[in-house]
C-alpha cells in the first residue's frame, strides 16, 4: 500500500539532501518503495570512531535520516514533523564497507508517527535497529 502523501523519488531527495549533514556524511538513498525508504552510509574515517569502528552516532544520524525523510512524506498538507524520540540498539560492529539502512513505518497516525530502521552492513548482517518516534505539527510553516 502506497504511504506518501507528497510526491517522493531518490533525485529529490538527493537533491534536498545537498549542503547537509547527510550529504557531508555520503548518505547515498537507493530506494523508495510504496511503504519504505533505504539509504546507505559508507564506513570511512569521516563515520568511524577513534577504534576504527562505525561510530553509534552516525548509525543514529542514518536512521534519523530516513525516518525524517519518511514521515515528512507521510504527512498531510500543510504540517510537518519533528523528531520526539529515537533509541538505537547496537548490535555488531562495522569496520570498512558500507552499511545500509531500511525504515518502514510502524504507525502513521494524525499527530505521531513511529517509524522502524534496520540497518545491515555489507554481508546483510543486521548491525543497529533504531526506533523512531515523530511529532506531527498541523498547519505549522515547513522550515529548510
Amino acid at each position: 500500500m502506497l504511504i506518501w502523501k507528497t510526491p517522493i523519488s531518490i533525485a529529490s531527495l538527493a537533491q534536498r539532501s545537498a549542503n547537509t549533514a547527510i550529504t557531508h556524511l555520503g548518505i547515498e538513498f537507493l530506494e523508495v518503495g510504496d511503504d519504505f525508504i533505504t539509504a546507505r552510509l559508507p564506513v570511512n574515517r569521516q563515520t568511524c570512531q577513534p577504534m576504527g569502528l562505525l561510530h553509534g552516532g552516525v548509525s543514529v544520524v542514518l536512521a534519523e535520516t530516513l525516518g525524517s525523510i519518511g514521515a515528512a512524506h507521510c504527512c498531510p498538507a500543510g504540517s510537518h514533523v519533528v523528531g520526539l524520540d529515537i533509541n538505537a540498539n547496537h548490535l555488531r560492529a562495522v569496520r570498512e564497507g558500507w552499511v545500509t539502512g531500511r525504515a518502514v513505518p510502524v504507525h502513521i497516525g494524525r499527530t505521531t508517527q513511529v517509524w522502524h530502521i534496520d540497518i545491515s552492513d555489507d554481508s546483510g548482517k543486521l548491525c543497529c535497529v533504531s526506533r523512531l518516534t515523530m511529532a506531527v505539527i498541523a498547519g505549522a510553516t515547513k522550515t529548510g
